[in-house]
């Protein structure tokens, strides 16, 4: 059963993975801060992706370009003529929508039915560079992180000595000014990618467009996202963004509709022509522009899509004759994203347990993300953990004191070893390394 989207926001916001941006004052539409726990998850989705499609492979190579660019490399792109949603106004209540977006003739805010033609809505966020403004100081917060890679590409075959075909990876910020942002972090107007423009000979691009599908199936896997929900859809043409020759959407079906998670765009040489770029093969000396394949991954959906994925309820009985049931939740994230890795906990707040514990705690830390606490009993420790998704807990008890030994549990299992307190640091090798 598909958990609501209410669900994954109360949680967020009450273990401070995701909450509100400038609450205090009121909120901005749709901007949300990321706590140290939601901090920690996305970071270890980007160093989980870098090092699948980066780290582990010959064919690809690093960049971090600015996120203010030349203008002039959006007028080669495209973007400047070509990067817009069609925008309708309700008549009676002057809501605002992408045209494509209205699941139907009735307006969602105030179910007027008259609207006024669509109008061309240019996406990109417009600033002044420098302390005049002026039209020719006019420039971009870039709308995706692809360009940059296009641009540098000459550069970089130059310093990397790459040869066809290589790709280039990059992390990082883009914007669009979203007629109708919303669904939690679903949609967002600042918000960040995880791209990798890959270059082919033109003959060539079917085998790579493939392995590329390949791989996002076998990332999929990896990240934790639950692959019944995902659904492959190959874009027809008069939806495909301008560069495109193929693209397939990779869809998840969100709590609010199946929508986009990925995208895997066979962009041909568009690009490298408009920047009038080409390639020299260092071998036979010929001269051709590259095509591209291009796995697109947003950093925000795919947090987003983890926590659909591995949230889980259960009901639990306690009290007199379990008569009370309890509702006990459990983020059964992969061990490489989970924000925190071991929860040190001692049984009592006492001192002699309490400083071997800070002592494990420290020894813990320097190597993996940690979490101490001593507050509350040993279950609500153990349920808050499984909440933020911890896959071991470390509990020191007063048997500690004697056989200098701890009891180690497992997330999935529930299972309990007890461990030579010398010994954590390669237990704990061998099972998150």
């Amino acid at each position: 059963m598909q958990v609501s989207l209410e669900k994954i926001v109360n949680l967020c916001k009450r273990r401070g993975f995701i909450f509100p941006g400038s609450e205090i004052y009121g909120g901005l539409a749709n901007s949300y801060d990321f706590g140290p726990l939601g901090t920690e998850l996305k970071n270890n989705i980007k160093k989980l992706w870098w090092k699948m499609f980066v780290q582990e492979r010959e064919d690809v190579v690093g960049l971090d370009a600015p996120i203010i660019m030349s203008s002039k490399v959006w007028e080669a792109s495209g973007h400047l003529n070509n990067f817009n949603d069609e925008l309708v106004e309700c008549k009676k209540c002057h809501s605002r929508f992408r045209a494509d977006e209205l699941d139907s003739k009735a307006c969602p805010n105030c179910k007027g039915t008259q609207f006024t033609s669509p109008q061309d809505f240019n996406t990109m966020f417009r600033t002044n560079l420098g302390p005049v403004e002026a039209p020719d100081h006019a420039v971009y917060l870039r709308p995706e992180t692809a360009q940059a890679m296009f641009v540098d590409f000459g550069t970089i075959v130059e310093t990397n000595r790459k040869k066809i075909p290589f790709g280039i990876a990059q992390i990082g910020k883009a914007f669009r000014n979203e007629i109708t942002p919303g669904n939690f972090i679903f949609r967002l107007r600042e918000f960040e990618q995880m791209e990798i423009e890959y270059f082919v000979k033109e003959g060539d691009w079917k085998k790579y467009f493939a392995e590329w599908e390949s791989e996002i199936k076998r990332w999929i896997k990896a990240v934790g996202i639950d692959e019944k929900m995902v659904e492959y859809v190959d874009v027809p043409e008069k939806e495909r963004a301008h560069y495109s020759k193929k693209t397939v959407d990779i869809e998840f079906k969100y709590p609010f509709g199946q929508k986009e998670l990925y995208g895997l765009a066979y962009r041909t040489d568009f690009d490298l022509k408009a920047h009038g770029l080409e390639y020299r093969d260092p071998e036979t000396g010929e001269k051709f522009v590259p095509h591209v394949i291009e796995p697109s991954l947003g950093v925000e959906r795919t947090l987003l899509a983890v926590l659909l994925s591995c949230y889980e309820e259960t009901e639990a009985r306690s009290g007199k004759d379990d008569a009370v049931h309890e509702t006990e939740i459990t983020l059964r994230l992969p061990k490489a994203i989970a924000p925190v890795k071991i929860a040190i906990l001692p049984l009592s707040r006492k001192d002699e347990l309490t400083g071997p514990a800070e002592e494990i705690y420290k020894t813990l830390r320097a190597k993996w993300m940690c979490q101490y606490d001593e507050t509350a009993s040993i279950g609500k420790r153990y349920r808050r953990q499984d909440e933020i998704g911890t896959p071991y807990c470390v509990t020191v008890d007063f048997d500690s004191l004697e056989d200098k030994k701890v009891t180690v549990r497992d997330r999935d299992t529930m299972e309990q070893e007890r461990i030579d307190i010398a010994e954590l640091k390669s237990y704990f090798a061998g099972k998150l390394d």
